[in-house]
């Protein structure tokens, strides 16, 4: 892989290109909890607030608009995004739900971050999505997809490092702790 041609390049959107502490303020208003981001070890905030699947999913249906409206940025993403946006193809392939669209393209316009192309499939199984558009590359914060997605696809995954990610990786899995760092790895390629 040489990165001075263009990849196509996979990239989650919550934990990734949002702040993947974001969720724990709207988790600790809604249950009256007092959290840190860094006590969330567990990827399932069911787990870790103590709540229901269930619990978790009405909560979700009821607080995620707001909630991918208000997200933050994480870190330089928006600049490096940009600065790939001519030379990569930038793919979007998210957990969030397709009725979740038009908020999540309005947060992408106002924070500048361009795209090429928005997927939002509903389910954490992003497999099929990065296969069907050839993805080179992918970058991410949940351990599960990115185990999948290097050991079906043999392809280099980043892995944003956070509390609820930590486990021995394997080979094609770099953990990573800014845009800048994956910016600079890219260029490597």
């Amino acid at each position: 892989m040489n990165a001075k041609q263009s990849l196509t390049i996979g990239i989650d959107i919550d934990g990734t290109v949002t702040d993947p502490g974001s969720m724990v303020p709207m988790m600790n208003e809604s249950f009256g909890k007092n959290l840190r981001y860094e006590e969330c070890v567990d990827y399932n905030l069911a787990t870790i607030y103590n709540i229901s699947e269930a619990e978790f999913v009405h909560w979700l249906e009821q607080n995620g608009e707001r909630l991918y409206r208000e997200a933050p940025l994480h870190g330089t993403a928006d600049q490096v995004l940009r600065n790939w946006y001519n030379r990569h193809r930038l793919i979007y392939i998210s957990a969030r739900e397709q009725k979740h669209l038009a908020v999540t393209e309005d947060w992408f316009h106002r924070h500048a971050v361009p795209y090429h192309e928005i997927a939002l499939l509903g389910s954490h199984d992003k497999l099929a999505a990065a296969k069907e558009r050839n993805v080179d590359l992918f970058i991410e914060d949940r351990l599960e997809n990115a185990l999948q997605l290097a050991e079906s696809l043999q392809i280099p995954i980043f892995l944003f490092d956070t509390p609820y990610n930590q486990s021995p990786l394997p080979p094609l899995i770099r953990r990573v702790t800014s845009w800048q760092e994956i910016a600079e790895l890219i260029d490597q390629l």
